[in-house]
């Protein structure tokens, strides 16, 4: 069934479309009729080229509203999930708590999930709030001497503990060593790099096979590489997926938990301190390979 937001993109096109038909047909037939009055047909040709012009823009104006509102739609619905989910399962927690006696044990447990779905929501904030910091243009920070490798590897560590996998499913290797030294944020980069891993795992579910790689690209250049086996990208989507709210249609979509703002995040991130992010991918099914590719700081 077609959604009303797409039935609007539809409706507005084809209503487009329709106008400019009309319109090369009456200015088509009004310079046949009057091809011999020289300057009034100049001016025709001229005033068509400029009602063309006004509706094509229209018509790109509404469909790009509507795809951005049905995005901003589709972002509050998974905040609001995202929100409501762990403090209702905080709360459930604390109420089996205040009414029942329960051992030691079995209390250490509610602790731990309590203590998880905080910071499940604690991480849906920053998310939020980190957004909105790295889109603006008008910052000026310090920026300090930072190693991509501790981060990495710092990321690595606790996407192990807090998804609880071993070596063999999140990987960690290190080929730049001591060149992985940039200039940035590390707040700002931890973020980017914690969110890459984040977006390998979520999207490679049942089987997780995710690699981390630090490399030195070129004499100027290095890179944070996050690989998996999760369910690829379509190559009309390798450049959409880094848009504000945008979640890929692939059937993982629909069952990972999100935003749509972890990818921006990277991208925002990345050109913030003067490099970039980019997605690679066969397709679907065959997995994918994230890059933030950042430049090194002077004397390394």
């Amino acid at each position: 069934m077609i959604s009303g937001r797409r039935r609007s993109v539809i409706f507005f096109t084809v209503f487009g479309i329709c106008l400019v038909a009309i319109a090369v047909a009456l200015n088509v037939s009004w310079i046949v009729l009057n091809w011999r009055m020289g300057v009034l047909a100049i001016l025709g040709v001229i005033l068509f080229c400029l009602i063309i012009a006004g509706m094509v823009l229209n018509t790109i104006f509404l469909v790009r509203e509507i795809r951005r509102n049905e995005q901003k739609d589709s972002f509050l619905n998974a905040v609001t999930h995202e929100l409501k989910t762990p403090v209702a399962s905080i709360r459930l927690y604390l109420q089996t708590l205040q009414a029942r006696e329960l051992d030691a044990e079995k209390r250490k447990e509610f602790y731990r999930i309590m203590l998880e779905d905080s910071d499940r929501l604690l991480h849906t904030i920053e998310q939020v709030l980190r957004a909105g910091s790295t889109r603006s243009r008008f910052r000026r920070e310090a920026r300090n001497r930072v190693d991509l490798g501790e981060i990495a590897r710092e990321c690595v560590d606790l996407a192990r503990t807090r998804f609880h996998l071993d070596e063999q499913s999140l990987a960690f290797e290190n080929r730049a060593g001591a060149a992985a030294v940039v200039l940035g944020n590390i707040e700002e980069l931890k973020a980017a790099v914690w969110n890459l891993i984040d977006n390998a795992v979520k999207y490679s579910s049942p089987e997780i096979r995710v690699r981390v790689e630090l490399e030195e690209l070129a004499p100027d250049r290095v890179a944070v590489r996050v690989v998996d086996r999760g369910i690829g990208i379509a190559s009309t989507e390798l450049k959409r997926i880094f848009r504000r709210f945008y979640r890929t249609p692939a059937l993982g979509a629909v069952r990972a938990k999100g935003s749509g703002l972890g990818l921006f995040i990277v991208r925002s991130v990345a050109r913030n301190h003067g490099g970039r992010a980019y997605a690679e991918s066969a397709g679907a099914g065959q997995g994918s390979r994230l890059t933030i590719l950042l430049p090194k700081a002077p004397g390394i």
